[in-house]
């Protein structure tokens, strides 16, 4: 899977860009605030249909413009797919696949697939479940389309849920519809549980392996899937789970939420048995972090045969020089995009990026 060609009109603090990519490594380098994690945001937006930062859509239009522009052509396996999204401040986003409107985000999903690492992903394995969900979800949504919109009507059913425990005036009152909702979620739990917890299964030995390689073997690193329903993942898993949507009712009445269900699944992390969350130093949760989107490639390798887009955003500035190495030595399977300050001692084409400008400077065989 390769990118072939980017365009780019209005996007952050770009005007106007197209630029051809290398099959291998491209490096953009420059100072802060120049446009080179804008230019990795583009490319993600053209993968997922948003971006990987916390924000509006119309927020990445540039300040003093009506709309942005996002085009992006793709050479995978067996053919070619071209992406354009077009944002609009006053009006709903327009995306095309192959030149035909998407109606529905599912029909983007998977098309291009991307992995995509920052030093903010740290919060993948310190901070809350909501991350570490974030992550799964992600990545089975590019392998799986079911999987997406399943987690999509899981969703809808437990906002349905919630509103019925806050607006009805009594238990009772709940009672009398709470079933119909029980009987659904429980039914897309049931797959979206069995998916992750598969998912899990399948990227443990790479991240193992990946973890291993970057860190010197000096850890032993287990994940583990968490289903937030507490239940066992067999034959009888929609009737426990039913049976405990009952025995909270009340709970969750009182609450105006459901308090147990897939949307609390986490992942437990661990080095060398040591949860990795709470007694982690900085350092190993950065090489975990970065070892289960390593393994990510893999996966989606496996899966379909290719390897995604890989994205790289800042990363050197937070390994030491031979972890530097040790990732650069790994990722030059799959077609790569990294920021940096300043140039490394890198295999791949470079490029500089100056006040949302980018000129080819070299490229080093």
């Amino acid at each position: 899977m390769k990118i072939q060609t980017l365009e780019i009109e209005n996007f952050r603090n770009y005007d106007t860009l197209k630029v051809n990519f290398a099959d291998g490594v491209n490096i953009f380098i420059g100072k802060n605030a120049q446009g080179k994690t804008n230019l990795l945001e583009s490319i993600f937006y053209c993968c997922i249909g948003k971006s990987f930062k916390s924000c509006k859509d119309k927020e990445l239009i540039k300040w003093d413009a009506d709309f942005a522009r996002v085009r992006m052509c793709t050479q995978k396996k067996y053919r070619e797919v071209t992406v354009e999204a077009r944002l609009f401040k006053a009006s709903k986003k327009i995306i095309k696949v192959n030149n035909l409107p998407i109606k529905k985000m599912g029909e983007l999903i998977g098309e291009t697939n991307v992995v995509f690492f920052s030093p903010q992903e740290l919060k993948l394995v310190k901070e809350s479940p909501d991350e570490r969900r974030k992550f799964m979800d992600i990545d089975i949504s590019q392998n799986n389309k079911r999987y997406f919109y399943q987690l999509s009507r899981y969703e809808k059913i437990l906002q349905n849920r919630n509103k019925l425990l806050k607006i009805s005036q009594s238990l009772d009152a709940v009672k009398e519809t709470i079933d119909i909702w029980d009987r659904a979620l429980v039914t897309s739990a049931k797959l979206l549980a069995t998916e992750r917890q598969k998912f899990i299964l399948q990227i443990l030995p790479y991240a193992q392996k990946a973890h291993s390689y970057i860190s010197g073997g000096k850890e032993e690193l287990d994940i583990k899937y968490v289903c937030g329903c507490n239940v066992t993942l067999d034959d009888t898993f929609e009737e426990k789970m039913e049976k405990l949507l009952k025995k909270n009712l009340e709970k969750d009445f009182k609450l105006g939420y459901t308090s147990i269900g897939v949307h609390r699944d986490d992942i437990d992390i661990f080095l060398n048995g040591v949860e990795v969350k709470n007694f982690g130093s900085q350092g190993q949760q950065r090489t975990v972090a970065l070892s289960l989107k390593l393994a990510e490639l893999e996966n989606m390798f496996n899966i379909n045969g290719e390897y995604p887009i890989l994205l790289l955003d800042d990363v050197f500035s937070e390994l030491d020089s031979e972890r530097q190495k040790r990732l650069i030595k790994f990722v030059g399977r799959t077609q790569t995009f990294i920021t940096c300050t300043d140039e490394k001692e890198i295999k791949g084409v470079i490029y500089q990026i100056q006040g949302g400008k980018i000129k080819k400077i070299a490229q080093k065989d």
